[in-house]
């Protein structure tokens, strides 16, 4: 067990990345957006690697001129490798990947290239760089064979992710498993299963939340295919700033690097139909309806995550609510509505999340 902190989750952040050199796969999606925003302002020294920044991508709205970009895709091995050569990051983020198990039925073959060989390529990049001292590979909830059950998975239990998706998120985790063994000793080596993640200036397609904006904005009713479906849902400072304490502290002790459950309280583990409702409370005039799905492709109905195991090695607690992150996320987009300085409201976010 780790020892005990005192200091504050910013605290603990701040002073192992100042000046600290962070490469992160994935930097201008929409978690990696929010890292780089935190990372850049407390004045880590930041480089990330995707394919071109989307239009919309929160990333343009928050200004993080200060990140050093390279575009390039993770599935291709020579771009991989010499984004990390160049760089020479102490820590690695990876969290590039293709994120949607819809998209994974209709193009499996990219899926499984992104997710399994983009993990092969970021770990055998690191392995030929000295500079690297700590990777987080970040994965998925989905990972584990799910039985539809009513208590949380723990991170010991079987990896068989039912979609292709899923599936590739599942072969990443024995691709960093195996990558490990292998060839880390003295670079630490981590994995973390985030459950939903929601916030500002996610525009995913087929996402409850980033669906509910489209149809706000619009002035129409939003649809849900799966209303009863049970998720966990935080907020994405949380996993974020999780996987960014992970990296630091098992920095020199072998015994933190593992795989971890990153996710909300059981409270926060809640239908859809449920989330819409509290999205509907807090954005004036939206409304919803449920659909219904005769058709389509296999979504689990049901999924929990037992996060103890986190919480007791890195004296870490989930911060808000999933009341208080769809409000913080409604919030965000009120204010990219109405125009106001971005940069600065996301970084007054940050600062309250983690003081």
């Amino acid at each position: 067990m780790a020892e005990t902190h005192t200091d504050s989750m910013h605290d603990r952040i701040v002073s192992f990345y100042k000046k600290r050199k962070v490469l992160i796969t994935g930097h201008n999606g929409f978690k990696g957006s929010w890292m780089c925003k935190i990372l850049t302002d407390i004045g880590a020294d930041v480089c990330g690697l995707s394919l071109p920044c989307e239009d919309d991508s929160p990333y343009r709205a928050m200004e993080l001129d200060k990140v050093r970009s390279i575009v390039g895709d993770v599935g291709n091995t020579e771009e991989t490798t010499d984004a990390v050569s160049s760089f020479e990051p102490e820590v690695i983020i990876h969290m590039a990947a293709q994120p949607l198990v819809l998209e994974s039925y209709k193009d499996p073959v990219l899926t499984y290239r992104t997710n399994v060989m983009g993990t092969v390529n970021i770990l055998d990049a690191a392995r030929k760089c000295g500079s690297v001292i700590s990777v987080v590979n970040v994965t998925t909830d989905k990972v584990y064979k799910n039985t539809e059950r009513a208590e949380g998975y723990r991170e010991d239990e079987v990896l068989d992710g039912h979609d292709p998706y899923s599936n590739s998120k599942s072969c990443s985790e024995l691709v960093t498993a195996s990558y490990k063994r292998s060839f880390f000793d003295s670079v630490q080596v981590s994995t973390c299963r985030a459950g939903n993640v929601i916030g500002g200036g996610d525009r995913s397609k087929h996402r409850i939340v980033p669906d509910c904006v489209r149809a706000a904005e619009l002035g129409k009713t939003i649809i849900l295919r799966n209303p009863n479906s049970v998720r966990p849902y935080q907020h994405v400072l949380e996993p974020v700033c999780a996987y960014l304490l992970l990296a630091a502290e098992q920095v020199g002790n072998k015994e933190l690097a593992g795989s971890y459950n990153i996710g909300p309280e059981e409270e926060s583990t809640i239908t859809t139909q449920r989330l819409a409702q509290l999205f509907c409370d807090n954005w004036e005039g939206a409304k919803w309806k449920a659909v219904d799905k005769t058709k389509g492709p296999h979504e689990a109905g049901s999924l929990r995550l037992n996060i103890d195991k986190f919480k007791g090695i890195f004296d870490w607690r989930p911060k808000w609510d999933v009341e208080e992150a769809i409000k913080r996320t409604v919030e965000w987009h009120l204010a990219e509505r109405d125009e106001k300085d971005m940069a600065a409201f996301t970084a007054k976010q940050i600062e309250c999340y983690l003081r």
